[in-house]
């Protein structure tokens, strides 16, 4: 028990001086509350997700690297804290989603909340609900711990109306904030608040007039030029996105939110907003964008992002959650074609961290990605190792013949001995199955090239049955050297592109011992007859 506590005291200690950016992060909120929030009260975290489109890993990242400063935050503290993954779903929709199906459908009910559209996808209540579900089903798979909030059921329920009452009493406040920001023609027509139509249950953008800011009542246009008095409360009203952040954060008493630097203005004017409501805004991290492959910002309307399923499909829950962590504060592209480094780099950062010290520890992706709780189990070989392997045993491999090979690399190793091993098994194939096969393109030797694989060939021959992948290395390199190759990596490059039909390939020694002494020497062969 004692151990234990020195062990805590000794982490909190590292944690506080840590550069790594989750505690810079959770240093904010030490400055923001010298004494822990008052009351005892959890410190709150919230992040917001806009379910107008399928959720993509831009949005995913936001609840990982919240979740990555609350971690360290109680790593520092040892104080209570909550998170809210709040979803904008009472936001009317303002046009058709390009990767969504049953469009025509979707365009009958342009204007409407997100929680009042049927589900194009047929599965759910609402379109909302199915996009709000599928984000749940990966942060819970995930293991987040986290509660959801939705904007329909807050304004339904009646949970912001003493905040919308302070609205309306401070209507021209939050006006002299936001008219400024707006074009003259917007100006003219702006109100923080926007009331659902009686009639046809549109989310409207029209001028109000407030009535009686104690019962909520506001006079405005119907679209028919009807004039009505209608209350906000209750679900009949909401707000403009920018006063609805001010007026959340102050409602819910947000202590830290990050957002993108596309938000930066917006985080501003919902501070501003907030202040006025009787709120603080909260600390936060301002992140540079995700990229896709053009160089392009990912949008959700778009589906020009990967979603979470195709990184999936490729990779392991971890490895998305290593490239996310890296460098937020720098523009990332995200593509596919990250994935198999990104796997790599996590299990090396892995394999290295239990045999360092506290200090190096907080410093590694690793412990952020695991909440301090890092497996000591290491992969025996590379995600690129398997690629290489699999791509050479073509597009119908199976994972039983994938272990026949890895049984001459290790021997008598097994799925049931190595379960994260058989898993990586299952995304090699799948990535080299559909993005590696169709790219390779094995050309013959030339020059220099036939004689150094007739001498490799000639060496392997004549190895032991014990040799280890050193053995095949130190061979590789010699042959490399003394071979004519006017760079060593001439050689190597010269092997990937006859052997694997690739310009950058694995460490050959390993390769070979992997795929096996006899099955290298018949692709050898095969290139020399080309």
């Amino acid at each position: 028990m004692v151990a234990e506590l020195e062990q805590t005291q000794a982490l909190r200690a590292a944690a506080l001086e840590s550069k790594a950016w989750p505690y810079e992060e959770a240093r904010k909120l030490l400055k923001r509350y010298p004494n822990g929030k008052p009351g005892g009260e959890p410190v709150l975290f919230e992040t917001g997700y806009g379910p107008s489109g399928l959720p993509h890993i831009g949005t995913f990242q936001e609840v990982l690297r919240t979740t990555m400063v609350r971690h360290a935050y109680e790593e520092m503290t040892g104080l209570p804290t909550r998170l809210v993954a709040f979803s904008d779903d009472m936001d009317g929709l303002r046009k058709v989603p390009d990767n969504v199906p049953n469009q025509e459908m979707l365009r009958q009910h342009l204007g409407r909340p997100l929680t009042r559209i049927p589900d194009p996808f047929g599965k759910f209540d609402s379109f909302a609900a199915h996009n709000n579900a599928m984000l749940r089903d990966f942060l819970d798979r995930f293991g987040f711990e986290y509660e959801f909030a939705s904007s329909t059921d807050y304004y339904a329920s009646g949970r912001f109306d003493e905040k919308l009452r302070d609205v309306l009493r401070n209507y021209d406040a939050i006006m002299a904030v936001m008219l400024p920001t707006l074009r003259a023609e917007r100006q003219a027509t702006y109100s923080p608040v926007l009331p659902i139509s009686p009639t046809s249950g549109i989310v409207l953008q029209v001028p109000v007039e407030v009535v009686d800011a104690d019962t909520g009542v506001i006079r405005f246009a119907d679209e028919d030029g009807s004039m009505v008095e209608q209350s906000i409360l209750g679900g009949q009203a909401k707000l403009q996105w920018k006063p609805d952040w001010g007026m959340r954060w102050a409602a819910l008493g947000v202590d830290y939110e990050m957002y993108g630097k596309d938000l930066i203005d917006s985080g501003v004017l919902g501070g501003k907003i907030a202040q006025i409501l009787g709120g603080r805004k909260p600390e936060g991290m301002i992140y540079e964008l995700f990229l896709d492959a053009k160089g392009e910002k990912i949008s959700k309307s778009k589906g020009n992002g990967l979603s979470i399923e195709e990184w999936l499909t490729y990779g392991p829950d971890e490895s998305l959650a290593f490239y996310i962590y890296r460098e937020p504060k720098k523009a990332k592209s995200l593509h596919l074609g990250l994935i198999p480094r990104a796997v790599d780099d996590y299990w090396q950062f892995r394999a290295n961290y239990h045999g360092q010290s506290d200090k190096e520890r907080l410093g590694n992706p690793v412990h952020h990605i695991h909440n301090g709780q890092v497996p000591q189990d290491a992969m025996p070989v590379t995600f690129g190792l398997l690629l290489n392997l699999v791509s050479v045993m073509g597009g119908d491999a199976t994972k039983d013949q994938v272990w026949g090979y890895l049984g001459n690399y290790l021997p008598g190793a097994s799925a049931a001995d190595y379960p994260e091993l058989d898993k990586l098994i299952g995304y090699a194939l799948n990535y080299a199955r559909d993005f590696v096969a169709p790219t390779l393109n094995r050309r013959a030797p030339e020059s220099v090239e036939v004689e150094a694989l007739k001498r490799l060939d000639a060496d392997l021959a004549e190895l032991p049955a014990d040799a280890s992948a050193e053995d095949i290395q130190n061979i590789v390199y010699e042959i490399g050297k003394s071979g004519g190759f006017a760079e060593l990596r001439d050689w190597f490059k010269a092997l990937y592109e006859t052997l694997l039909g690739s310009s950058q390939g694995p460490r050959m020694g390993s390769f070979i011992a992997l795929y096996g002494v006899e099955n290298s020497r018949k692709l050898i062969a095969e290139a020399l007859a080309r």
